[in-house]
């Protein structure tokens, strides 16, 4: 039995439910299974189900030429309890639901909370589950799905970690993070340790530098109050890009299961080199704020001006940070990561950045400036791109770039999951390899604490740059001798390359 808190919010109806239903579509789910909503809104089965099934502007498309007995049978699987006006109450009626569900579908006890609600309500939910017994694994398992924030710094991190530990064991706690539920996420570790190209190339000998990009073409629309209190480093950075890093700079694990993965991004994360004084924040951190501008002949709005912000606010929309790693795979690589909104169009990527033959004989024929690069897509247009040196025919050695590329929509027969799809199913089966264990969440706000620290109590420079722009003029500066970042479009080989047509 899936238990939803904050059943009546957005990300259940828009993420939740239609993952939901298309593991119900594709035969992942299990025969005895259903769904608890939970909420302080008021209303019956029924109309929940309306909601969030049977009128959902999220499953429209989804239900097109389905048999209506097809989505009956998944809305009899959707039910719901109001929990009053507070989270933090008795939950003997819904203990008492959850016990007559259980009965009535035979779920066997086995149940995951997810708590898809503000995470000052984390403790007090999860308080009140443990005072009905519910959390004991006496009679089947039970597994608490958190959404992030994970904590407002590493204080409160520790806080909140601390809350939930009083009521579920860390075994039981499952963080979620929907951007390592992307499948190009996950096949940075098998484009790493599955492959003898890469793997023994993958170190300070052969990598001249990392870089990681995270666009947003929107700006922060409806979520201005939130947004303003969070910033593009709280809001992006230390959890879904530091996952990223952790999965570029970890260590081969001894084992493919979730602890000896987990084990090593700890390892990673803890390695990486923090940035405590003045002048080295200041050399390798830059923040900016997107500022009014016209796109395709249509006025956008500056971030200041947008509903919830405070009209002088100087929290980040575009946050770009350059760090090492201190161990001896990365010793002296620089990793150059940025997350921003309103950016020309939306895109993550990870590039790897490999050094030239110390011996080259080409020099002279063109490829200067054209090292090898791997560029892995997150999104949109997920892929793995390899740029690599051809001759031109011809007279001579003239030497020109060219793209190897694989892309996952080329694969039609196979289904690829949605995060929140691949999420679930992890959580149902109990294997946290894609979940943020306690001491990681840690060590990402170690290193990203100072950072913000120092943002909030110096007179760092919050720069402006027009919104469908690559951020601030300045932001190339951190990259120093390198020339500029990779402005990448939303199609993953965005330059071809060289090819003879005729």
């Amino acid at each position: 039995m899936l238990i939803i808190f904050g059943a009546s919010g957005d990300l259940t109806a828009r993420k939740l439910v239609p993952a939901i239903y298309n593991l119900f579509k594709e035969g992942h789910l299990p025969e005895h299974f259903v769904v608890l909503g939970a909420s302080r809104s008021n209303l019956s089965d029924a109309d929940f189900r309306q909601r969030v099934v049977l009128e959902s502007t999220y499953l429209k498309n989804k239900f097109k030429g389905e048999a209506a007995s097809v989505i009956e049978s998944f809305a009899n699987k959707i039910f719901y309890t109001d929990l009053g006006s507070d989270y933090d109450t008795d939950y003997t009626g819904l203990a008492d639901r959850i016990a007559s569900l259980n009965q009535e579908y035979g779920t066997d006890e086995n149940y995951i909370f997810y708590l898809s609600t503000p995470p000052s309500l984390y403790e007090a939910i999860a308080k009140n589950i443990c005072e009905q017994d519910l959390s004991s694994e006496a009679n089947g398992w039970k597994r608490l799905i958190v959404e992030k924030p994970f904590g407002y710094s590493l204080e409160s991190a520790k806080q909140l970690n601390k809350g939930l530990h009083q009521y579920f064991k860390e075994s039981q706690i499952y963080r979620i993070d929907h951007y390592l539920g992307k499948e190009t996420v996950q096949n940075l570790l098998v484009t790493r340790f599955a492959n003898s190209i890469f793997e023994p190339l993958w170190n300070r000998n052969y990598i001249h530098h990392v870089e990681i990009t995270n666009a947003e073409s929107g700006g922060v629309e409806k979520r201005g109050g939130y947004y303003d209190k969070s910033g593009a480093l709280r809001d992006m950075f230390q959890n879904h890009l530091l996952q990223i890093v952790s999965l570029v700079v970890m260590e081969p694990p001894i084992g493919a299961n979730a602890e000896e993965i987990r084990n090593e991004k700890v390892k990673a994360l803890k390695s990486l080199r923090i940035m405590r004084d003045a002048e080295t924040l200041h050399q390798n951190t830059i923040r900016a704020q997107y500022i009014a501008s016209t796109i395709d002949g249509e006025k956008v709005k500056g971030y200041r001006e947008e509903e919830g912000v405070d009209p002088e606010s100087t929290t980040e929309t575009y946050a770009a940070i350059k760090f090492f790693v201190d161990n001896w795979r990365w010793a002296d690589v620089p990793f150059y990561v940025r997350t921003a909104k309103r950016m020309p169009t939306k895109v993550t990527e990870v590039v790897i950045h490999f050094k030239s033959p110390h011996h080259q004989i080409f020099r002279d024929a063109g490829m200067n400036d054209k090292a090898n690069k791997l560029v892995i897509r997150i999104q949109p247009d997920e892929g793995i791109l390899i740029k690599f040196g051809v001759k031109v025919p011809g007279q001579g050695f003239k030497v020109e770039r060219a793209n190897l590329d694989f892309y996952y929509s080329s694969l039609t027969e196979t289904h690829v999951m949605e995060a929140y799809e691949r999420l679930l199913l992890d959580a149902m089966q109990g294997d946290a390899t894609l979940y943020a264990r306690a001491d990681e969440v840690e060590a990402a706000w170690e290193f990203v604490d100072p950072i913000l620290e120092y943002w909030k109590n110096s007179d760092e420079k919050v720069y402006g740059y027009s919104a469908g722009v690559w951020g601030p003029e300045n932001g190339d500066d951190l990259i120093e001798d390198l020339g500029t970042w990779r402005n990448p479009s939303e199609n993953l080989a965005e330059d071809p390359g060289f090819c003879v047509i005729c």
